[in-house]
């Protein structure tokens, strides 16, 4: 790409066959392939995720995302309509949830939505982008969602609605292994082909492994719908880093062993902690855009899915290994067919 010219959003466009995006997950969370990314060299293998732990070396630090994902995909009626809604988070006011709809327009300010469990609620508020705040009352909410949710999976993922055969599956699959701190309405996808076994490789091998948490929200796969990359706007995110984990990295940093982040929410993340020389504990938001041109402080490796045609995460993945070296990237991972999105195959970028 030429140095200096403004990047278009159709730059990071690129031909995906649709039986190339996986609709479900593999039998075995290591099972995936893991294609990898020399940015030095400059080339492209192709391996297997069980191969991973041989990447790295002791004294080396591997950051998780350790946030966990409600089922907060659900079916309501509002009037005669059947509406589809996804919970985005918990109010201030106990009893409030913004909630996003399909299709909004037929949920109305005053409006009752009711769920086939019986459960009823208000619509006390309209926000931009379909979005409602609707009131529960005294219920409780997470409760009632994981009795009765679904696992949020992305609309690239075609499913019959209501499919409570694959519930459990989804539930328990859209879910990292190492998922503690529920707040996330998506999951940290690079963190889904670890297993119990590969953590406890990596830590006997010397690997130091930190976690921090960002919920991953609306700006994670907010559709980018400006023509020039630089005039998007992210919107926020909350994340967390304790004292230990960032004491931790700024050692790592310091002692010039490699931060390898698993997905781009854990980039996100340091980048967005990094102040005054130092990733500084704490809980805070965050609306960082990371695209090329960006200049990490934190991140020295990324693994990382692969993410989808014009999007904000493949936007991020061309800051850390170079556009042509990712766009060079993806054509291959194409041409060798791999699984696409979330319950896809995975990229280390080294």
């Amino acid at each position: 790409m030429t140095s200096g010219k403004p990047l278009r959003v159709a730059d990071f466009d690129y031909d995906l066959p649709p039986d190339l995006i996986a609709q479900h997950p593999l039998p075995h969370r290591d099972d995936s392939r893991m294609m990898i990314v020399d940015r030095e060299a400059g080339t492209i293998r192709h391996g297997r995720f069980r191969a991973f732990t041989d990447f790295m070396n002791t004294g080396d630090l591997l950051v998780l995302n350790d946030t966990r994902v409600l089922p907060a995909r659900l079916w309501g009626t509002s009037g005669d309509a059947k509406i589809e809604f996804l919970f985005i988070r918990e109010e201030v006011s106990p009893g409030l949830w913004e909630v996003l709809c399909r299709p909004a327009k037929r949920v109305r300010a005053g409006d009752f939505v009711r769920f086939t469990t019986g459960v009823a609620a208000r619509v006390a508020g309209l926000a931009d982008e379909g979005r409602r705040i609707l009131d529960f009352g005294k219920i409780d909410v997470r409760a009632f969602l994981q009795n009765v949710g679904y696992a949020p999976l992305p609309p690239y993922i075609k499913r019959a609605k209501q499919d409570e055969t694959a519930r459990p599956e989804d539930i328990d699959r859209y879910q990292t292994v190492f998922a503690k701190n529920e707040g996330a309405i998506a999951a940290p996808t690079a963190g889904l082909h670890f297993t119990g076994d590969m953590l406890r490789g990596l830590k006997a091998k010397g690997v130091e492994v930190r976690r921090v948490t960002l919920d991953v929200g609306l700006a994670t796969f907010q559709p980018v719908r400006v023509e020039l990359v630089d005039d998007h706007k992210m919107l926020e995110e909350s994340y967390s880093i304790t004292p230990a984990a960032a004491r931790t990295i700024n050692a790592a940093k310091s002692a010039g062993h490699p931060v390898s982040a698993v997905g781009t929410t854990v980039v996100r993340t340091l980048e967005s902690a990094w102040r005054d020389g130092a990733v500084r504990p704490g809980r805070s938001t965050t609306s960082l855009f990371v695209r090329p041109g960006f200049e990490f402080h934190v991140v020295d490796r990324l693994l990382t899915n692969f993410h989808l045609p014009q999007s904000t995460l493949l936007m991020l993945v061309s800051a850390v290994a170079g556009y042509d070296l990712v766009m060079k990237a993806y054509a291959e991972a194409v041409r060798a067919r791999y699984r696409f999105f979330s319950y896809g195959d995975c990229m280390l970028i080294l």
